[in-house]
């Protein structure tokens, strides 16, 4: 038999005792190691797969977990197709976990879904809500800090909770109409393949890429809104407590990969730059760019900024939207604020793209203006749309129709089942 004195094995193990033996004695402890098995994946070396879902939602940011949830709540089979490693999108992975606005002149005018995990999310973190009845002197007074670290776990679990399957690391490769109705998507991952039928799609991407692929029009600026990269020196991020410093990244695009990648290079070199000028210690550093804005569809209904500044109540409103008119140039920000008592409210027909069936957007892809999407952008309508969506979707394959089909009623209805406040009831 060997001898494993001598052995790399052996000679890891002893100087692993050692160390333990002397940090004791120093009195310091040593974070333990935790263990959780991942129970096997059914087929998971299969390269290929094919599945078939009531509702798919392409992007599992701010509007996408929202959408659906709602979606599974109601009984929906819903898959989310999420390019990254978590969900969350803006909150999370873009570091803007600040959300806002859900109140309006003293009172609370977005709820639902959305809010309840936000209120969770807060609650279990030990954290502190403001006070709505309050109208602040500042509009961001009275938005949330979150942690965005367990706001991503928790939205993971309510999706369980859902029935929610979700597919981390792959994007639409292609997308068309299938002959027998609903749609045809193919998506690819890193060893991975999915080819999914499914009778309604939500784009809740952030520049309506499914839409585009599509062939429906989508609209953008020749210059978008800088992108903001969130870091910390010499202090460590104090997650859902305070802001991170941030930095603008500007002409910062989220159209396509190679254009991300650049706006994140670009950020990170900067912040590099920081640390070297000013010899700090680099504390915290977001994983990616914060996005404010790409493409945006050309929907049945298009928000206009006299709309949003005149708080325009659309027949078919689904949820209210309050924020300043908040467009972000290479001179900063100077935020308009909504006339006193003005509360905006989104169309339906803003989420579907113009002439399409069995589509939807949610989140800042909603057709609008760059003024008027410049206060739409912001997480709490953002998960209100999301939300009607999620709703509109699970109805039109419940009744075998398409969402613009629907009684608004019906839709008003669901939401109301799930906690929503619809324009007019706030």
């Amino acid at each position: 038999m060997q001898n494993d004195t001598n052995t790399p094995n052996h000679s890891r193990r002893r100087f692993l005792q050692h160390s333990l033996i002397g940090t004791a004695g120093l009195g310091l402890g040593i974070a333990s190691t935790s263990q959780v098995r991942a129970e096997p994946l059914p087929n998971a070396g299969d390269p290929e797969i094919d599945e078939t879902y009531d509702v798919v939602v392409f992007g599992g940011g701010t509007a996408g977990i929202i959408a659906a949830l709602q979606a599974g709540r109601a009984g929906a089979s819903v898959l989310i197709v999420e390019r990254g490693a978590q969900l969350g999108g803006t909150m999370t992975t873009g570091g803007v976990s600040f959300p806002g606005l859900f109140d309006a002149w003293g009172q609370q005018v977005i709820a639902g879904i959305g809010w309840d995990l936000v209120k969770e999310c807060v609650e279990i973190d030990g954290g502190n809500f403001p006070d709505f009845s309050r109208v602040p002197q500042r509009h961001w007074h009275n938005q949330i800090y979150l942690n965005p670290y367990l706001y991503a776990i928790l939205a993971e679990e309510k999706c369980a909770e859902a029935g929610v399957k979700i597919a981390y690391h792959e994007f639409p490769l292609s997308a068309a109409a299938s002959p027998d109705g609903g749609w045809a998507v193919t998506c690819v991952g890193f060893g991975t393949m999915r080819r999914i039928h499914c009778k309604q799609i939500i784009d809740c991407t952030g520049g309506a890429e499914v839409v585009g692929m599509l062939g429906f029009e989508r609209m953008r600026e020749e210059e978008t809104q800088p992108g903001s990269m969130y870091y910390s020196l010499n202090s460590p991020m104090d997650a859902g407590r305070d802001n991170v410093s941030r930095l603008y990244v500007h002409g910062a695009d989220s159209s396509n990969s190679r254009s991300v990648a650049h706006a994140n290079i670009t950020g990170r070199k900067a912040v590099l730059d920081l640390v070297r000028r000013h010899k700090a210690r680099l504390m915290h550093l977001q994983q990616e760019t914060g996005f404010r804005e790409s493409y945006r569809i050309v929907g049945e209904t298009i928000i206009t900024v006299n709309d949003y500044r005149n708080g325009r109540k659309f027949d078919d409103a689904i949820c209210n939207a309050f924020y300043p008119v908040d467009l972000h140039t290479r001179r900063g920000v100077r935020p308009e604020p909504l006339p006193r008592g003005t509360v905006s409210t989104v169309p339906f027909r803003a989420l579907i793209p113009k002439n399409s069936r069995d589509l939807m957007v949610a989140g800042r892809s909603v057709s609008s203006d760059r003024l008027a999407n410049s206060g739409l952008r912001v997480q709490a309508p953002c998960m209100a749309m999301g939300q009607a969506a999620g709703a509109a979707a699970t109805l039109a394959v419940q009744k075998g129709t398409t969402p613009l089909e629907v009684p608004l009623n019906e839709i008003h209805a669901l939401l109301r089942e799930h906690n929503a406040i619809i324009p007019g009831d706030a």
